[in-house]
């Protein structure tokens, strides 16, 4: 008997597939086909690193492989690209720290995880392969800057960053973590610097909106809104004691402002300077203001930090009350909620904490519900008013808070207002490895486009990558002397490079054209293929990309280049794989799984399926060794059951109980693959092989058609093996392969084959679930005989007992339900 060798079947059939460029250059089917059979199957860009793959990238990739492969035996158009992120810091760092360059660190990279990938037999259409760091794909990345700049939609102003002191450059907030840079743990500081933004601000209602348009987990979108952060209310203003300054406060919940005894201000509103100025509070409220801006916007919305404070000196009226507020700088306010001066009540869990704090006074203004420890939280919008002028003994509602917005406007206190934590999306970076922003600047320090003719703007390589907190590009000779030869003696290029994120917002459309020269993808293919059918992304990455491609995608609908306003129609989320110890792998705690050697010991389909058979794909699930085996010996079965079958005097007659089990299986498979419920496909097919292991014993196992279509079910799931033994089975695995079983049509099942012989029906007493009948299924359309067995079963005899039956209701195959009174 042949043994099941992976390293030979696995290379042979990989091998086989590259030399017929088999599902290559699928771009161009979008056009020929009609656009329900065209499908867009999309993974997260992946950035190269120079550590390859780990096993957590396998489980995405194989997750929508299988989904490719099977929509491909469906008969559908599958658009299936691949490309890389490569831009970017860690490179860099490497390139700093060795005097490797960026772009020799990162092929190699792409190199290896390019192998990797293939081994796994991901079927990309590697025709289509784009990287962000090649001036073929970067020539479009600033073509797209300068529409945005020629529509008023990029600018340059002041603006306080992320500063890494170490790396010398701006920070993402993704790249601060826990106050420090992720990449090499110093200590974020906040700086002011001029800086390029693109305006999407413009777009927020519509970021807003077009969630309602998408099948995305509901997680996701609400973490797009909090990022949005509309908040509706009203703007009070407060004129400043002694001063002719007025502060202007922004209150998300108008009916508890008769609570509010201080007002906070953000550290970096500019009126903060002007406040202290010439008093004896300057010095403490400027180190302060140093100190916040340790924080990040990340540490904000994560709201783990110490609430700290300084009192201004300064007081301010409350139009209110008529009482003066004392005005404190505090860390929790932010500049980018409301206007930066929140008004602080005894009703708000930071505002009281912070107050404690500082022993500043507290009031309430809402009546106390019994059974809570401490006073009424103002977000909850609840209770009845006290101590609140006319509006004393009203309960508060959406009709009250109308009524106090009515009131504060016409007695002239304030104005209601629509307020966003959204900010215009920071692109400048001070770094070398990124594509160069195309803007020139004329002896008098005037911005002006780089001329279209003269993209790519090149990255240039005479430069020193030694940090020294401007912009590497400075050290060109070559990019200022090219600059001066194409627009006049004087003219200086702009040194910033673009946030990486611009490369990635906008990288599904070049993959729908991606050898086009002429523009960044043609009107023709975007509208065949695009918007993307399913988009496979993990959870950390839901924010910012996902804003920003959005934005994008809306602004080239408003040039009139695509007619959607949404990317990605439909979005799912893997989950995460961790370390056998249950954490997750890190190289410093020594628990990371390098797939090659997994695929070196069991092949790349034992490494596929036991992933997929691992738990639900968006649950993090740790690794398990034994469990590898297990997947492996379940290969080796079916291998075995093949290779015998195909022997000529072992011709199989099959049994109903085996022909039964193939059909489950089919139906299976085919409900759940689309479903993402990989983990119970694999249990299905698991069964069947049981069924057809312990009848072929007998003679009575799957005859020599059935097993083709078991192939054919397995092949998404274990491509290598179902190729060998599909070969097997026609008799071409050694020499002329016929077509690839991955060419072949999906099998379909015969519903009456695959129904259950006995059935699970449960049993619930007053909703609860009490006990299972098992019924034949012929006895199962007999509702009377079911019901009888129901009352007779222990369990649900139990659970009623002397108690009368006031209602019995049997949905036929489905479930029984009993309502009892007493």
């Amino acid at each position: 008997m042949s043994l099941y060798n992976t390293t030979a079947i696995e290379t042979k059939w990989l091998d086989y597939w590259e030399k017929r460029e088999l599902f290559q250059g699928t771009e161009k089917t979008a056009l020929s086909v009609s656009p329900e059979d065209a499908m867009f199957l999309l993974f997260a860009f992946a950035y190269p690193s120079g550590q390859g793959l780990h096993v957590g990238h396998v489980e995405s990739k194989t997750a929508l492989d299988i989904l490719a492969r099977f929509y491909r035996m469906h008969g559908k158009a599958v658009f299936f690209p691949v490309g890389w992120d490569a831009f970017g810091l860690p490179a860099e760092n490497y390139a700093i720290k060795t005097g490797v360059p960026p772009a020799e660190t990162t092929k190699k990279a792409i190199n290896t995880f390019r192998r990797q990938i293939k081994r796994l037999a991901i079927s990309y259409d590697w025709k289509n392969e784009i990287a962000t760091s090649h001036p073929g794909y970067y020539k479009w990345t600033q073509w797209l800057f300068l529409q945005f700049f020629n529509q008023g939609l990029a600018h340059k102003k002041p603006g306080l960053v992320n500063w890494c002191p170490s790396c010398q450059t701006v920070l993402a907030n993704e790249q601060v973590v826990s106050g420090l840079c992720e990449r090499c743990d110093t200590e974020v500081t906040q700086k002011e610097l001029d800086q390029w933004y693109f305006k999407i601000t413009n777009y927020t209602e519509e970021l807003i909106s077009g969630l309602d348009k998408v099948d995305w987990p509901q997680a996701t979108k609400q973490q797009q809104l909090n990022w949005i952060g509309k908040k509706e209310g009203v703007i009070i203003n407060h004129q400043m004691k002694n001063s002719n300054l007025q502060l202007d406060t922004f209150s998300a919940y108008p009916a508890w402002l008769f609570a509010d005894t201080f007002i906070v201000i953000a550290p970096e509103h500019p009126l903060v300077e002007k406040m202290a100025k010439g008093t004896k509070y300057e010095t403490t409220v400027k180190n302060f203001v140093e100190e916040s801006r340790k924080l990040t916007s990340k540490d904000h919305l994560e709201n783990k930090f110490e609430k700290k404070g300084v009192f201004t000196g300064r007081y301010v009226n409350d139009p209110f009350s008529g009482n003066d507020m004392p005005v404190w700088v505090a860390n929790f306010a932010l500049m980018d909620f409301g206007t930066g001066i929140i008004r602080c009540s005894g009703h708000d869990p930071r505002d009281v904490e912070f107050a404690e704090k500082y022993n500043i006074p507290l009031k309430e203004v809402v009546e106390r519900i019994d059974g809570i420890d401490g006073p009424v939280n103002a977000h909850t919008n609840q209770g009845i008013l006290i101590d609140s002028g006319k509006f004393t003994g009203k309960e508060i509602s959406e009709e009250l808070i109308e009524d106090m917005l009515d009131w504060i406007e016409e007695e002239g206190i304030g104005k209601r207002e629509t307020t966003y934590r959204l900010r215009d999306w920071l692109i400048s970076r001070q770094r070398y490895w990124g594509a160069p922003i195309p803007i020139v600047y004329d002896p008098e320090g005037n911005p002006h486009p780089v001329k279209e003719e003269h993209l790519p703007w090149k990255l240039p390589e005479d430069v020193d990558f030694k940090p020294t907190g401007e912009s590497p590009l400075r050290s060109s000779e070559e990019f200022i002397a090219r600059t001066e030869k194409l627009y006049g003696k004087g003219w200086r290029p702009e040194f910033d490079t673009m946030d990486t994120f611009v490369d990635s917002s906008w990288y599904f459309f070049r993959y729908t054209d991606a050898r086009n020269e002429q523009e960044f993808a043609s009107k023709d293919q975007m509208a065949a293929w695009l918007p993307v059918d399913l988009y496979m992304i993990g959870p950390e990455h839901i924010v910012l990309h996902l804003l920003y491609a959005r934005f994008f995608t809306k602004f080239l609908r408003d040039e009139g280049y695509i007619s959607f306003d949404e990317p990605f129609s439909k979005m799912r989320h893997q989950g995460m794989i961790l370390g056998p110890d249950n954490k997750k792998m890190s190289k410093s705690k020594g628990n990371v799984i390098n797939p090659d050697s997994v695929i070196d010991k069991f092949g790349a389909d034992t490494l596929r399926v036991y992933e997929m058979f691992m738990g639900p794909l968006e649950s993090d699930k740790p690794w398990d060794v034994s469990a590898v085996a297990g997947v492996f010996k379940f290969l080796n079965r079916i291998h075995r059951l093949v290779i015998t079958l195909n022997q000529g005097d072992q011709r199989q007659t099959p049994s109903s109980d085996v022909i039964q089990a193939l059909h489950q299986a089919i139906q299976k498979t085919t409900e759940d693959i689309p479903k993402l419920k990989f983990n119970t496909a694999i249990a299905k097919l698991m069964e069947c092989v049981n069924t057809w292991e312990t009848a072929a014993k007998e003679g009575a196992g799957l005859d020599e058609e059935s097993a083709k279509k078991f192939i054919r079910v397995l092949a998404p799931f274990a491509p290598f093996l179902s190729e060998e033994l599909h070969q097997v089975l026609e008799g071409t695995a050694k020499s002329n392969p016929k077509a690839s079983v991955h060419e072949s049509s999906w099998p379909e099942f015969d519903e009456e084959l695959a129904k259950e012989d006995v059935l699970s029906i449960p049993v619930q007493v007053n909703g609860k679930l009490r006990a299972q009948l098992s019924i034949d299924r012929v006895q199962s359309e007999d509702t009377a005989f079911v019901l009888e067995e129901a009352l007779k079963n222990e369990r649900v005899q139990h659970w009623i007992g002397d108690k009368k039956i006031k209602k019995q209701i049997y949905v036929p195959g489905k479930i029984v339900s009993l309502v009892v009174i007493d």
